[in-house]
């Protein structure tokens, strides 16, 4: 049976929400026995294992040779904000209780994305987006909110990671759909296990670990990999293959309940009424950029056929 591009564009984005919904579960238990270092060792080693495998299977190592300068430098860009932007995504993971949080605040990176988009590349964004980049602030404000009103303690602990994580994530999202049709998917998963791998091993290092871990948490670093570094990055840039980035995003805002489910099932662990709340709102944030970015482009479309 033959899909149509836009029908593969969905399905691989919804494999890739559920492959980075089951990240959030299966880092943060192996969070809670290791050390970031250790864990990043393993979990890149074992991610860019199945990634050449994969590569190996497709025979796409002769599009190394496509690259030009510029796609090296491209990806030492994003090599640079991706070491930066996991680190403290699964610094999040480790500091937050529940992981569906991390995926509920997370839900600003869209914002995020359209802010830079209007900043850097100078693109209008329109009202019902400015709605839903508000809802998606509000959302994460109700969720990272403590009640108190002294800066240093308003905000739950690893909120500021969640941001980081997000800013850094948001400029990758924009530098990758801007450059897709020229790196090559496989590419741009390679460096970023590769240059992941490194990082962790020079922290590894510094801070004198040790590579020996408990096997438990071995065996969810073995099963996580196969979900983060490979399946869901892999599926995620591909899907931007054959769909816009705001249409991924209308799948992706439906990560947090599956992380809500997921961590409930797999901790025994459910966030606040209140938290809830906040994600809900930051999901109708998502979909209504997401929706206002597919009225902008399909009026685009019919002033283009029209004229």
């Amino acid at each position: 049976m033959k899909y149509s591009d836009t029908t593969k564009g969905f399905l691989l984005a919804f494999i890739s929400v559920i492959a980075v919904s089951n990240v959030y579960i299966f880092s943060k238990a192996a969070l809670m026995e290791v050390q970031i270092a250790q864990f990043g060792v393993y979990w890149f080693g074992f991610g860019l294992l199945w990634i050449l495998i994969f590569a190996w299977y497709k025979k796409s190592y002769n599009i190394i040779k496509e690259l030009t300068l510029r796609s090296y430098l491209i990806l030492l860009v994003l090599a640079v904000n991706q070491v930066v932007g996991t680190y403290f995504f699964f610094k999040a993971i480790h500091t937050i209780s529940n992981p569906s949080i991390v995926s509920f605040i997370g839900n600003i990176s869209p914002a995020l994305v359209i802010t830079f988009s209007f900043l850097i590349l100078k693109e209008r964004f329109n009202k019902i987006e400015f709605v839903g980049l508000l809802l998606a602030l509000l959302g994460a404000f109700i969720i990272s909110y403590r009640g108190n009103t002294n800066l240093n303690t308003m905000f739950i602990g690893g909120t500021q990671f969640i941001l980081y994580s997000s800013i850094f994530g948001a400029t990758n999202a924009v530098i990758i759909k801007k450059n897709i049709k020229s790196i090559h998917p496989i590419i741009l998963t390679i460096s970023r296990s590769f240059f992941l791998l490194i990082f962790s091993f020079v922290i590894l290092n510094y801070f004198n670990l040790t590579l020996e871990i408990p096997q438990t948490a071995f065996k969810n670093i073995f099963i996580g990999s196969l979900l983060g570094p490979f399946l869901t990055v892999i599926a995620g840039f591909l899907s931007l293959k054959y769909i816009p980035l705001s249409h991924k995003a209308i799948i992706m805002s439906t990560k947090g309940l599956f992380v809500l489910l997921g961590s409930y099932l797999y901790f025994g662990n459910f966030p606040r009424h209140i938290a809830i709340i906040g994600g809900l709102i930051t999901i109708i944030g998502v979909l209504l950029i997401a929706y206002g970015k597919i009225r902008k482009h399909q009026k685009v479309k019919y002033i283009n056929t029209n004229t």
